[in-house]
């Protein structure tokens, strides 16, 4: 993006505690969390934005604290509605605490669909998943460009465009969105979907309602892409919404640079009905402090 200011907090403009915690509810959630993550009382979110968390961030919290049984129960209890990239062996125990996969896995990061010779194996990994995720009433499941490793960008849409609809009237027919996820070329070295106007072209020539974009904010702008204009201007392609601290990928507070809030209030604005994911790694000791003030943030 040419205008990088324009999707972060405005100059002076720092979170007040009042701000950050939402007043007495939020801060009563965030003081209640004890020793194993776990909440007395389940916090009731406005329900404007459905959040989400990514399983991957809390593996190491999840390993000190006796497993994802414990680690579900507390994202239930603050008011967290589904948790991400979750194998389907595991999803019983997100049920049990009345929660969803909102995004389920498929294939690999840097073996995607822009080359044909990947299409058979991604594709299978593809399928499989939407028949699993279709079965258990959730809503998406994540793809990937794969890298460049020298091809042209435009071949690889290409090929991405050629994968995805082969692959469409399944999802259409399950009611199960493929979501192609933006990364940054930069952490993802030499990944091929970097930038917003290559997720939008493909989008728009795959042509189904059942294949959009997972739209990572903290993804974009490594990108230097401009994110709020990206949200009010392509709603239509993005499927799903990931956080993260700019830079660092670390909690999504006054520490960092975007402005989480006005984004979130954005997404609002589009009419968006899906979940955006918290996908940022707590750099602080608790954890579930951390998840707690940023589910707080996002709750506009």
């Amino acid at each position: 993006m040419n205008n990088p200011s324009s999707c972060t907090k405005s100059e002076g403009f720092t979170f007040s505690r009042r701000t950050l915690l939402g007043g007495i509810a939020g801060a009563a959630a965030i003081g209640a969390v004890g020793p194993l993550g776990q909440l007395a009382l389940a916090v009731e979110r406005k329900g404007r934005i459905k959040q989400s968390v990514c399983q991957w961030c809390y593996n190491g919290h999840i390993r000190r604290h006796k497993g994802l049984d414990p680690f579900a129960a507390a994202c239930a209890k603050l008011g967290l509605l589904s948790i991400e990239l979750v194998s389907p062996k595991h999803w019983p125990t997100l049920k049990k605490h009345g929660l969803i996969c909102a995004m389920s896995n498929s294939h690999s990061i840097a073996k995607g669909l822009n080359r044909v010779e990947n299409h058979d194996e991604c594709l299978a990994k593809v399928r499989k998943s939407i028949e699993q995720t279709s079965a258990a009433g959730f809503p998406n499941v994540i793809c990937f460009s794969g890298n460049r490793g020298g091809m042209d960008d435009q071949e690889g849409l290409q090929n991405c465009v050629t994968a995805l609809k082969k692959v469409a009237p399944l999802a259409e027919a399950k009611n199960v969105t493929i979501c192609l996820e933006l990364l940054n070329s930069i952490n993802h070295k030499d990944y091929m979907a970097d930038s917003t106007q290559w997720c939008v072209e493909l989008v728009q020539q795959v042509g189904s309602p059942r294949v959009k974009v997972l739209y990572d904010i903290y993804h974009a702008g490594m990108m230097q892409e401009d994110v709020l204009a990206d949200i009010q201007k392509h709603s239509d392609c993005w499927g799903h919404y990931h956080t993260g601290g700019l830079p660092g990928r670390n909690e999504i507070d006054d520490t960092q640079t975007l402005d989480y809030p006005k984004l979130m209030r954005a997404i609002v604005a589009t009419g968006y009905k899906g979940y955006v994911g918290q996908e940022f790694i707590p750099k602080r000791p608790d954890a579930m402090k951390s998840l707690a003030q940023a589910v707080e943030i996002c709750d506009v």
